[in-house]
């Protein structure tokens, strides 16, 4: 049986239980997912400090994983110690960033972050040119609100972000917006919904290449 492990770099439990929750929502049904959240850090991630220090946690958690696991996803959008677990192991391993700018940029469409973190967006802007898109990515709007302040309210969370993936839409005129957070889960794919455009929820984008990158391997 294929068993996936869903690693939270950040430390809130209920955070690691909603993702576990929509992720499973879109992995095969015969597959099992184990989800383990980070043991040191904070709650939510929302700087580059904070976003490096949790790449130590990720590789500890996913080494301790290995025996067992046939792919693992990183549940924040910095992918934090993704590259490096990528290379310990003979798994797949996905991010959240990279599996939703992968995503974004099917067919050539051009796209933006709609999220809630500015101290994070030269790490998107990183990302896009690692992976060969910095030609397609238009940028990232943001929300208004501290960060851990708006995340704790989920119904002003959604508002703020459908606020955001407007203004990609309509002022960068992008052909699809990336929700940018493993916290902002559930809004992502409550506004995944919403627009004609796609909205990329990446929970749901990471699930999607995961469960392609472990079929292509079991061939």
């Amino acid at each position: 049986m294929t068993h996936i492990v869903l690693i939270n770099p950040n430390t809130r439990q209920a955070t690691t239980s909603m993702m576990a929750g929509i992720v499973r929502d879109h992995l095969p049904p015969t597959w099992t997912l184990e989800a383990r959240t980070a043991r040191r850090g904070v709650a939510m991630i929302v700087n580059d400090a904070e976003l490096a220090e949790a790449a130590s946690g990720v590789v500890e958690l996913g080494l301790e994983a290995a025996g067992v696991a046939d792919g693992f996803l990183i549940a924040a959008f910095g992918d934090p110690g993704a590259a490096i677990l990528r290379a310990a192991v003979t798994v797949p391993v996905v991010g959240l960033c990279e599996a939703g700018m992968l995503a974004a940029a099917t067919e050539g469409r051009r796209f933006a972050i709609a999220t809630v973190t500015p101290d994070l967006v030269g790490s998107f802007a990183a990302k896009a040119a690692e992976l060969g898109l910095a030609d397609r990515y238009a940028g990232t709007w943001l929300t208004q609100e501290e960060p851990r302040r708006l995340a704790a309210d989920p119904e002003a969370l959604q508002d703020a972000l459908e606020i955001a993936v407007r203004q990609c839409f309509e002022l960068d005129d992008v052909d699809a917006v990336i929700i940018g957070g493993g916290p902002l889960g559930q809004a992502a794919e409550a506004l995944s919904a919403r627009f004609q455009r796609p909205v990329i929820a990446p929970l749901r984008a990471a699930a999607d290449r995961l469960a392609a990158l472990v079929a292509e391997a079991d061939r």
